[in-house]
Parts: structure tokens; C-alpha cells; sequence
């Protein structure tokens, strides 16, 4: 039987649109689509033709069965080098070929310091110490000959927008992101050639400070990279008889300001429509009151291209609710905690000004800006006075909010005229979790909302208030769910990539706790265990999704220098790492609101804990890069701390120092107990805590990623979907009962009162909480990659607790992969989908060794007794999931202390 095979366009390295690129022999993958069960493919053809026509490159049959990241087989590119690339695959059982794939072409950037022949020019002249109106750039030139095609590369010390003759440039938002600015700044690549136009041309760029010069941290302090804005353009019109001409950026641009008075990232905008100077990117605008720029020295850093995909507006969500607080303010409810701004349609008199401010919740009714800290969040828009609508979005600021108040709105509000408009890095979904419970779902939903609004350029721990940085802790516990859910590779890569240059330039190799850093010691000025252990997490996360040994490669040196400060600190005292000023646990619900590093967990036990998993993780990358000596060295040094933390932290029966759900949680899941018995006890023991507690959840940022598995690793599955399913604070579904739409930072960021936590930091909007996540797509549905880069597919579903079905997708290197689970009377019901190239693994509850299943779709009924639901406990019978009973299943006194009488008198002996 014959079934159609088709093979996806080729993709490039980590990209999703490959214009404008910095890798010269960029690695190619592809996806097939067949029905075909079991398919694999057994060779591929790469075609690489020029921009000509003429064929660069042709492996003919090459035997294999790769499809991933699979090596450049042409000669390497050079900068400005445009190629396009067919594959065609053979595979199945009668090893036939597949149509040519559609075409996809490829163009690099400028590769070389030398390509560039602009000069950074700006307005500033460095000695203005409050926001600065934004800058309008521009310069005239004329095209008098056939243009075959144009590129305009840019960048900026700031954040600019490009136009050509009052056409916008592109759609990116915030270009070109917040970088390392000493070490690296990317630029963009466009084509242009269908704005340009024979005559009269103009090149014009609107420049604001963004992160370069803009106020940053909670300090209040500006100028954190320097004190003049900049922009870097080159324009190169390939003309039709293979002439090139450019224009650049250079003494002979002027410039002005105009509408845009002030525009902060924390602050917000004030725009005022009267001052709008018409048709300034355009040709012929009276340019007479406007000065020339002044160049600049270029900065010691390297200009790059990017690595990830851009900010874009992605979507926009209109107004759910219009409510009016108890002072009689107007606000509009979005319905969803969302990241970027609004876009106002308004009619009104000329100096007419409205004021929209911003905030993720109300509290008594109103606006709750005291969790802002000190961001204004403030746009205000002053009308031009037309009589016509005037349509007006803030552009370089962003707002984290669900509710905006409107003063000043004249006439009666339209909700109508309203719309917020959504900002993130334009990633790809990938990853998809689905299960009979809406709660659930809702929180799901939660971490994917987060994850959005909190990668805006980089991964930043919040989106309103004045912080917004790239914590790296909040990244290491949540890089496994988000490469789950997101093609973020890309992003994440270019970040690690400042985390190198910025670690590297510091003489301990320690990691900042932010980047970019920006922090001054000492809080930025030693190494923190788990923030430093982003160093080896991230990548490791990263290669677990895509198989990319080149990431680890480029990241070694990182790694390797974080190991080495950190086990410098930790060999003093027997291997003990002890530092007073050690994040730990951070946000343990027990914390004070003023003090979330007070956990119940010892800082020097978590210290430690991700110290020997780290290097334990180094020792296995140096064995993968065929770095053999480093990776004794590192497996010794391992086996040393290990020691050592059994030594101080470990008893004979398998206590723990600290006798808390994190403690047990890092042990268990990083292998640190000497013994068998002692991993038995302590896995009993972690299940006593969590009874103990009612089912809530007692971890903080360390803690959470990890607890529900070391309770599966531990045999107590039953106990993690229960703990799972608890809905009182602290509790990961507690927040959806209060409305959150996505994850807080804090368990009780908002208190059952509806109070907002009393705490100076209280967002309700960081994802590091939804790192259990990676615990409902892996270990709840069941899917997961049993090596990196999903060629084989694990699937290990754990059915049960308040559950009925749960279903987890993703979007592998090799095409759709799913797993799902439901329950249908005394019937357990398995399906899984495996893409063409992959194969399954698939372990059945009950069954006693895995299934090996190839492409397709396969299901399994096998018997199924619910677990927990009639098992008993001291004689108590167990209720999965019961809200207001104690986990034994008997009545309990109540939400505040859900453990019955019977059970609290037999204390840890037998819960």
C-alpha cells in the first residue's frame, strides 16, 4: 500500500524565520508527514541552490536517518549571502522518495566588524539627568537607477522603530531588545526593497531610551550602560547592473523631537498628538529648525545577529468588563492578566489629555498600585483635536496589567474604542496539557500566560513593576517547562550567551543573579546557589529538548567556571557551603512578607543539594563532548560533595537535618542518600510531611519544581496527585480559586480576603511556581523525551487523584508527539501518538516491561484499579482530592487544619 510522505520545509539552526542570521554553515532540520505506521527514514537529499539559481550544494543520496540539526553539507556563507534549500527524504518500508520539500531560503546578516560602514550617531548630548523625549531620525536620498533589491540592517543603543518614505520597517516591537550592552548587541536584518522607489527617498527612525539610558531596578538609577542614545542603520540598494550603494548612519542625518515627550519601560508614555510632525519620514519634509546628529566612537561590543525570533504584538484582547470603583473611577477589565499596552480610539477637543494607568488587580474595589513599587505605569495621550478618531498605542513602553483606569475620557466611555494589545518574543507553541478538571486546566493555562509575559526579549521575573529582569533562578527551575511549551531555544540560547559574557568578565567566574546585571554588590556581588546553577540548568533543559550538543559545546566554559567557584566555596568546612547570604528556598510560604529568604530549609543544605547535582549534570556534558578528563574530574568532585553532604545533613535512618518538603524533595531527586534504606525512609518520611501539612505545599522556588516527582520517585504517586489537587493557600490551584489568570509570585500574593499580600514584593506574574508543570506533562499525562532531542519518546502516564483523563502534546523535532490517559469504569485507557522517525517506549500501569511502538497512532486498555480511592490508611479510608477532609478521608475540622483528630494522634508513626 502506498502512503503519501511529505517533508516540511527546512528550518535553520534555532530560527524561525532565517533572514538575516550570524551562522554561516547554519544546521538544517525537517519534519515528515506520513500515515505509514512505523516509517522511519533510512536516507535524505539536501539541495542548496543560490540566489542565481545555480547549485551551491548536493549530498545526492545520503544514507542516514538524521533530521535534526543536521550539519550544513554547502560551502559556509558569507555575510549577505542569500541560499535556498529543498530536501527529500527516503523511508517506509518500500524505501521510496518523497516529493521535494517547498523551498526555504536562508540569508546571513553582516558576519564581520568590517561589513559595517555606519557610523552610531545620536541627539543626545549626555548631560540630561530626566526622561528624554523621544528622538525623530531621518536623512533624504535619491534612487535614480533600477533597485533589484534592498537591505536595511540596524541597531541601537536604545530602542528604535525604522521607516522608509512614512512606511514602517518590519513589525518588531522594543528592537533590538535588551542585550548585554558591554559585551554584545544584535542586529536586525529587513528587506526593504518594495518601500523604496525611483526619486526622492527617505530613511527615518524614531529613538527612545529603553534599557540603554532609561531608568532601571528599584533604585530609581538611569544611565546604567551609558548616557547617549544611538542608532546604527546601513541601507544597501543592490542595484540591476550589480552596482551596491549604501546609506548610513552619519554626521549628515538630522534630527528633531516630536509627539512623544517621554517614553519609559516602567513609567510609561506621554504623547501629545499636537506636536506630530507630518509626514517627517517622508520626502520633502521642511527639515530647516532640524540638527545634525553627532557620531559616536563604536562601543567595545560585538554587534551579532540575533538568535531568536523578536517582540511582536501577537494579539489583541478587547475590554471583558467595564466597572466603575468605589471613587467612581472607570475601569476596564481585560479578563486576563496580560503583558503590553493599550490602543485607544478618541474623539475630543485639542489639549484634551487622557490618562490611562495600569495594575494586575483591584483591591477594595480599586486599582492595587502599591505592588508596583515605583512604577508609574502611567500612559497619558493629549488629543490633536481633528474631529476625527484618533487612534493612538504607546510605543516603547509595556504595561503588565488585567485592569486599566481611564481618566479624562471624554464623552461616555466605549468599551468598544479600547482594545489591549498583547507583547512577547514571537515563539512557537509547542507544548499542550489537557485534563478533566477546569481548575487545572485554568492553572495550566496560568503558567502559559506567564511564561508569555514574561518573555518579553528575555526571561524576566515580572512585567509591571520596576524590576522586570532576567533573574537567572526563576529561569533554572523553569527552563524544563517552558522549552515543553514553547520553541524558546532560540531566545534562551542568545541569553546564555550573556550569561557567559557576563559571568566570564567577573574574576570568580561567578554567576550574576540578573541577566543583564545590573545590580550592584552586594546583592549581585557573590555566587548564589540555584540562581548560579543556571549556568549548567539552562542548557541542560534545553539540550534535553533539541538534542543540541553545539549548545552544551558553547556553554561549556560557563559551566565549567561556575563549578569552579562554586565547589571553591563549598570545599571549605569538609565540602560545606556556607553563606549567609544565600537566597535557599526562596519564597517558602512560611516566610515573612518582608523576608522571603527566611525558609524553614538550611540555605547551606540547598546550597549543596544543587552543587553536586550540577556537577554531577557537568560530568555527564563532559562525557557527551568527549571531554573525558574534565568528566572524572568532575564525577570525583561529585562524589566528594555527595559525601559531604551525607556527612552533615543525612542520618543513619535517613532524617534529613532540615526536616522539610524541600529538603527531602532536593535529596531525593539529586540521589543524595548513601543508602537504599536511607532513600526508602526519606521518601516515606516527605510523604509524612506532606500528610502532615494537609496536603499543602511547604516549598519555596527550590523545593516546588521537584516535589511531586520525589514523591513518584519515592512510590507515593497517589500522595502527589492529592497534594496536587489541593485548593487551599498555600496551594498551586489555590490562586485559581481567587481568579488568578496567571501564576504569582508569591503563594499568597493575594490573601483569602482579597487583600493583597502586605509584602514590597508581590507580583502576580512570575512563572518559577508553575515549574510543577513539567511534572503534569512528563509524570500526570505521561509524555516526556527518554533522550535528548526526542528520537525516543517515553510514555509513563500516572493516572488517578481527582483526575478522570489528562493529556499532554507536544511539537517534537520530529513532528507531533501525544500522550493521554482516561478512565472508562474498570478500564484504563492509553493512547499514543508517535511521530514519523521516533519511537515510543510506552510503560503501562501494571505492566511489567515497556511496549516499543513506532509512528502512529497506538491504544492500550488494560485493567485499572483507582489508587488511593478505597486503599486505607491506619484504618482510615483515603479520598483523593477531598477538599474539606482529612487526606485520610475522615471528616476534618476544616479548611485551617485538614488533618482529623485520629490521624494527628498518631503523629508520624503511621501518616
Amino acid at each position: 500500500m502506498q502512503y503519501p510522505t511529505k517533508v516540511t520545509a527546512p528550518t535553520f539552526e534555532h530560527h524561525r524565520h532565517a533572514l538575516g542570521i550570524g551562522e554561516p554553515a547554519p544546521r538544517l532540520s525537517w519534519r515528515t508527514l506520513t500515515d505509514e505506521p512505523d516509517w522511519t527514514q533510512h536516507a535524505y537529499q539536501v539541495r542548496i541552490t543560490g540566489a542565481d539559481g545555480a547549485i551551491l550544494a548536493d549530498t545526492g543520496r545520503a544514507p542516514g536517518a538524521e533530521s535534526v540539526l543536521v550539519p550544513w553539507p554547502g560551502p559556509p556563507l558569507a555575510s549577505r549571502t542569500r541560499a535556498t534549500v529543498r530536501v527529500r527524504v527516503w523511508g517506509g518500508a518500500e524505501d521510496t522518495a518523497s516529493p521535494w520539500s517547498e523551498p526555504a531560503d536562508v540569508e546571513t546578516g553582516l558576519l564581520d566588524p568590517a561589513d559595517w560602514s555606519a557610523a552610531f550617531v545620536t541627539p543626545d548630548t549626555g548631560d540630561d539627568e530626566s526622561p528624554l523625549p523621544v528622538a525623530l531620525l531621518r536623512r533624504d536620498f535619491r534612487i535614480d537607477a533600477d533597485i533589484a533589491s534592498a537591505r536595511l540592517y540596524t541597531t541601537g543603543l536604545g530602542v528604535y522603530e525604522t521607516e522608509i518614505n512614512g512606511v514602517r520597517v518590519g513589525d518588531e516591537v522594543l528592537e533590538p531588545g535588551w542585550s548585554s550592552y558591554h559585551h554584545r548587541l544584535r542586529h536586525r536584518t529587513h528587506d526593504v526593497t518594495a518601500l523604496l522607489r525611483p526619486g526622492p527617498n527617505t530613511i527615518g527612525a524614531l529613538l527612545g531610551e529603553g534599557w540603554y539610558t532609561g531608568r532601571l531596578g528599584w533604585d530609581g538609577s538611569r544611565h546604567h550602560y551609558g548616557r547617549r542614545r544611538a542608532l546604527l542603520a546601513q541601507l544597501e540598494l543592490h542595484h540591476t547592473d550589480g552596482t551596491v550603494r549604501t546609506v548610513a548612519t552619519d554626521s549628515a542625518w538630522h534630527w528633531a523631537t516630536g509627539a512623544v515627550l517621554r517614553s519609559e519601560l516602567y513609567d510609561g508614555e506621554h504623547y501629545d498628538a499636537r506636536l506630530e510632525r507630518d509626514g517627517w519620514s517622508r520626502p520633502g519634509h521642511d527639515t530647516r529648525d532640524w540638527p545634525r546628529v553627532r557620531e559616536l566612537p563604536p562601543p567595545p561590543t560585538r554587534i551579532t545577529a540575533p538568535t531568536g525570533p523578536p517582540v511582536r504584538r501577537t494579539r489583541t484582547v478587547p475590554v471583558h468588563e467595564v466597572l466603575t470603583t468605589p471613587s467612581g473611577r472607570t475601569v476596564a477589565d481585560f479578563g486576563q492578566n496580560l503583558v503590553g499596552r493599550l490602543r485607544i480610539h478618541v474623539t475630543g477637543p485639542a489639549g484634551h489629555t487622557v490618562t490611562l494607568r495600569h495594575a494586575e488587580v483591584l483591591e477594595d474595589g480599586e486599582l492595587a498600585v502599591r505592588a508596583l513599587r515605583g512604577a508609574a505605569a502611567t500612559d497619558t495621550y493629549v488629543l490633536r483635536g481633528t474631529g476625527e478618531p484618533e487612534v493612538w498605542e504607546p510605543r516603547f513602553t509595556f504595561h503588565g496589567f488585567r485592569y486599566a483606569e481611564f481618566d479624562g475620557w471624554p464623552g461616555p466611555f466605549d468599551e468598544t474604542a479600547v482594545e489591549a494589545v498583547v507583547l512577547h518574543t514571537d515563539l512557537e507553541r509547542t507544548g499542550w496539557f489537557d485534563s478533566s478538571d477546569a481548575t487545572v486546566n485554568r492553572f495550566h493555562e496560568n503558567v502559559v500566560h506567564s511564561l508569555l509575559g514574561n518573555f518579553v526579549d528575555l526571561p524576566t521575573d515580572c512585567p509591571q513593576r520596576d524590576e522586570r529582569m532576567g533573574w537567572t533562578g526563576d529561569l533554572a527551575v523553569f527552563a524544563p517547562t517552558a522549552a515543553f511549551l514553547y520553541g524558546c531555544t532560540g531566545m534562551l540560547s542568545g541569553w546564555l550567551r550573556d550569561l557567559a559574557a557576563e559571568q566570564l568578565a567577573r574574576p570568580d567566574g561567578s554567576v550574576p543573579l540578573v541577566v543583564p546585571d545590573i545590580l550592584d554588590p552586594p546583592m549581585g556581588g557573590q555566587p548564589h546557589a540555584l540562581w548560579g546553577d543556571a549556568a549548567v540548568l539552562v542548557p541542560w533543559a534545553l539540550y534535553r529538548e533539541t538534542g543540541d550538543l553545539e549548545l552544551l559545546r558553547t556553554q561549556y566554559p560557563s559551566m565549567t567556571a561556575w563549578i569552579a567557584c562554586a565547589s571553591g566555596h563549598g570545599v571549605q568546612g569538609g565540602g560545606l557551603w556556607r553563606d549567609p547570604d544565600q537566597l535557599g528556598d526562596w519564597l517558602d510560604p512560611a516566610a515573612p512578607p518582608d523576608d522571603p529568604a527566611a525558609a524553614r530549609t538550611d540555605a547551606g543544605l540547598v546550597a549543596l543539594a544543587h552543587l553536586v547535582h550540577s556537577t554531577d549534570l557537568l560530568a555527564d556534558i563532559g562525557e557527551l563532548l568527549d571531554e573525558k578528563d574534565d568528566a572524572a574530574r568532575h564525577r570525583a568532585l561529585a562524589d566528594r560533595l555527595r559525601g559531604a553532604f551525607a556527612d552533615e545533613f543525612v542520618t543513619p535512618a535517613g532524617r534529613l537535618s532540615s526536616d522539610t518538603q524541600t529538603a527531602y524533595a532536593l535529596a531525593l531527586c539529586f540521589g543524595l542518600f548513601p543508602e537504599e534504606a536511607q532513600r526508602r525512609h526519606a521518601g516515606d518520611r516527605l510523604a509524612q510531611l506532606v500528610r502532615r501539612a494537609g496536603f499543602r505545599i511547604a516549598t519555596g522556588f527550590a523545593g516546588t519544581p521537584l516535589i511531586c516527582e520525589a514523591l513518584c520517585l519515592a512510590g507515593h504517586a497517589p500522595l502527589a496527585l492529592r497534594m496536587f489537587a489541593e485548593r487551599h493557600c498555600p496551594s498551586w490551584l489555590y490562586p485559581v480559586t481567587m481568579g488568578a489568570t496567571t501564576i504569582w509570585e508569591r503563594w499568597d500574593s493575594m490573601l483569602p480576603d482579597g487583600s493583597v499580600n502586605p509584602g514590597q514584593m508581590t507580583s502576580f506574574n512570575h512563572y518559577a511556581l508553575g515549574s510543577v508543570a513539567d511534572w503534569l506533562h512528563r509524570t500526570v499525562a505521561g509524555l516526556a523525551a527518554d533522550v535528548p532531542g526526542w528520537r525516543r519518546i517515553r510514555v509513563a502516564p500516572t493516572p488517578g487523584g481527582t483526575l478522570t483523563r489528562a493529556r499532554a502534546a507536544h511539537l517534537t523535532p520530529y513532528g507531533r508527539a501525544e500522550a493521554g490517559w482516561r478512565i472508562e469504569g474498570p478500564t484504563l485507557v492509553v493512547e499514543v501518538l508517535v511521530p514519523p522517525g521516533a519511537q515510543a517506549y510506552i510503560h503501562l500501569p501494571g505492566g511489567a516491561a515497556p511496549l516499543t511502538r513506532g509512528a502512529g497512532r497506538h491504544v492500550f486498555e488494560v485493567p485499572y484499579v483507582a489508587d488511593g480511592q478505597r486503599a486505607t490508611v491506619t484504618g482510615h479510608p483515603f479520598v483523593a482530592g477531598s477538599d474539606e477532609d482529612c487526606g485520610c478521608g475522615s471528616p476534618g475540622p476544616g479548611p485551617a487544619t485538614p488533618v482529623c483528630d485520629p490521624c494527628a494522634g498518631l503523629g508520624d508513626a503511621a501518616l
